[in-house]
């Protein structure tokens, strides 16, 4: 018989009823049923229920068990008495009588429990993280992510990727987050940087010669903690191909993640065909570049309603600033006087001065609330008109969302309002007030019950702008990405007047990101593939050529000495695992995170060194004074 086991804990079976067996595992729950003792004992594919009484050979050892002792149980398979069957366990048929206990591991007091999901202190479950991955939830999200790896480097292989591994150590750039650097021992003063990401040696790979390249990606970055990223390092699905076009890499990309949706949402519907919306027609209907479209209600451009009208906040901004507008938000369910006073005192809450309102009520065609009365009954019919069916229509037009792309509202109203609905507004300038109107919609939709929360909802985001207007320095920057090839004539391009600051402001990159619930998975473009394009992009941003030559020579080199057109994306893989687990925090799905502080509680780091390393890197510590 094997030292340890002659099965699993997960595999008994009523085939097994009176065969002798040898299990070992964790005593996961031990309960004494008047001088019975049952054990629940785990390992990694399951629970078997083990029986010790008082004429067992191992009784006097099973007594002194305690939680998480690590334990090897001989004994026979029987089947379990009738009425104790638990047919939520796989082995909820059987028990096995205990012969014999030898314990191989005994546990000390425990600082958070495993059997159960008790919520506990991030500090004490990083510092434990060991025991915390021991709890049924994460075990089983952190295997969930290993099948979700494998489902995604099978389908991209069966799509004609190669997968390829590039350095871990290699050259700091500036590509938006700060670096993690490594000392040279060899090089005095002299570092690498651990990758942001691999972005510049997929390129090179393309230049090279290869065609369809991927990797499950490490990716590090010295920036700060939030639900949706990891402090430090993350991984990626990163993607490259040559001779592309945007569609090219859409239809590459689709299938694998609706694919690997499909297989893992337990049942959830997954969007078919990802709609393509246009940054700024998402910007206006949703508030958001990363809209959740689970939500069905879109924003409307109702300022013509309120232009010379009695409600004089919006009317006379309207009047002296040509970019002020007025969005609508509907509120379906929500005419009633106490949502409508908590939504405005949230937006109060959120730093705004308040959240307008008209809210109708039965025998009220009019409308209630200040607003309605300020811009009196006719206009008021007119916005609750606004949102039936025929109007509806306009409204997606008019915000530039895509032909197939269905607002929902309209099938819930095709009247317009009724009794019991209300309309939110938030008047601005949009480039300042959008994300705020965004937040708005999100609240209104989840406080009234509006999401749709068991499905995935893809899309892309197309047509981000190349550059934007920096307010401070008083000059043009880089919108998003710098290394993505504009959507405009090249030659046209290359003729552009610096100071055309209209005409800048106007282009078009081919960049696009892929959205799920609002989650944004990745980010991706066409790249810039030449050289003398992309000495211009650098040139009308105020960014001279030593400059580019200095930061991204090697790649300038390459470009030049002939690169097909490529381009690609790379979907974070954290974020995938987190929405096909259901979790809302990263730290749910990866093995051993750090905390908010980007401090690995478990192991101890970041940590200090001893004073013979500082000097075989030659580095000399310049702490900051205690305060």
């Amino acid at each position: 018989m094997h030292r340890y086991r002659t099965h699993t804990c997960g595999v008994l079976r009523e085939t097994h009823i009176g065969e002798t067996v040898r299990l070992s595992g964790w005593c996961h729950r031990i309960r004494d049923h008047g001088g019975v003792l049952f054990i629940d004992l785990r390992d990694h594919y399951g629970l078997t229920q083990i029986v010790a009484d008082p004429d067992s050979p191992a009784f006097k050892t099973a007594e002194t068990l305690r939680a998480e002792w690590v334990v090897r149980v001989d004994g026979k398979v029987r089947r379990r008495p009738e009425g104790t069957d638990n047919p939520e366990l796989p082995t909820g048929a059987v028990e096995v009588f205990a012969t014999d206990i030898e314990v191989l591991g005994p546990a000390g007091e425990l600082p958070l429990p495993v059997f159960g999901d008790q919520e506990y202190p991030e500090e004490i479950r990083l510092r434990y993280r060991f025991l915390d991955l021991r709890r049924e939830r994460l075990h089983r999200n952190i295997m969930k992510r290993g099948e979700i790896i494998d489902s995604i480097r099978r389908r991209m292989k069966g799509q004609g990727f190669f997968e390829f591994q590039t350095p871990i150590l290699t050259a700091s750039s500036p590509e938006g987050a700060r670096d993690y650097l490594v000392p040279s021992r060899i090089h005095p003063g002299k570092f690498y940087a651990l990758p942001q990401a691999p972005q510049q040696f997929k390129q090179l790979i393309m230049v090279s010669g290869f065609d369809r390249y991927f990797q499950i990606a490490p990716c590090f970055r010295d920036e700060d903690a939030r639900a949706d990223r990891s402090p430090g390092e993350f991984y990626q699905l990163d993607v490259e191909m040559s001779f592309v076009t945007q569609e090219d890499v859409f239809a590459a990309v689709e299938p694998v993640l609706r694919g690997v949706f499909e297989e893992f949402a337990e049942g959830k519907p997954v969007t078919r065909s990802f709609p393509r919306i246009p940054f700024a027609a998402a910007v206006r209907a949703f508030g958001t570049d990363k809209p959740d479209l689970r939500n069905p209600l879109v924003m409307a451009n109702v300022t013509e309603v309120f232009r010379d009208s009695g409600f004089k906040v919006f009317a006379n901004q309207i009047k002296t600033d040509p970019r002020f507008e007025v969005w609508a938000i509907a509120a379906p369910g929500g005419g009633n006087r106490a949502f409508c006073d908590r939504m405005n005192a949230w937006a109060q809450g959120e730093g705004q001065p308040g959240l307008g309102y008209i809210f109708w009520r039965e025998g009220e065609e009019d409308g209630a609330g200040p607003i309605a009365k300020n811009i009196g009954p006719e206009r008021t019919a007119l916005l609750r008109r606004f949102f039936g069916t025929h109007a509806s229509e306009h409204v997606k037009v008019a915000a530039g969302l895509p032909g197939e792309f269905v607002r929902k509202y309209a099938d819930l109203r095709p009247d317009g309002f009724q009794a019991g609905d209300a309309v939110f507004f938030v008047g601005g300038v949009p480039a300042k007030q959008y994300k705020f109107a965004g937040e708005a919609r999100n609240r209104i939709a989840g406080e009234l019950g509006l999401v749709a929360e068991d499905r995935f909802e893809f899309c892309w985001i197309v047509d981000f702008p190349m550059y934007e207007w920096n307010e401070e320095e008083k000059k043009i920057d880089f919108s998003h990405n710098p290394f993505s090839m504009p959507n405009y004539p090249i030659d046209d391009f290359l003729a552009l007047d610096p100071a055309d600051h209209a005409k800048i402001l106007d282009i078009l990159a081919i960049q696009y990101d892929v959205v799920c619930n609002g989650v944004e998975l990745s980010s991706g473009a066409i790249r810039n593939h030449r050289p003398d394009v992309m000495k211009k992009a650098f040139a009308i941003a105020g960014y001279g050529e030593d400059v580019l030559a200095a930061k991204f020579g090697g790649m300038l080199r390459a470009l030049s000495l002939g690169a097909p057109p490529h381009g690609g994306i790379a979907p974070g893989i954290d974020r995938i695992v987190m929405l096909l687990c259901g979790e809302e925090n990263l730290r749910e799905v990866v093995l051993f995170p750090m905390n908010q502080k980007a401090e690995d509680l478990l192991m101890g780091a970041p940590s200090e060194v001893t004073p013979k390393q500082l000097r075989e890197l030659h580095i000399r510590l310049a702490l900051p004074e205690k305060s």
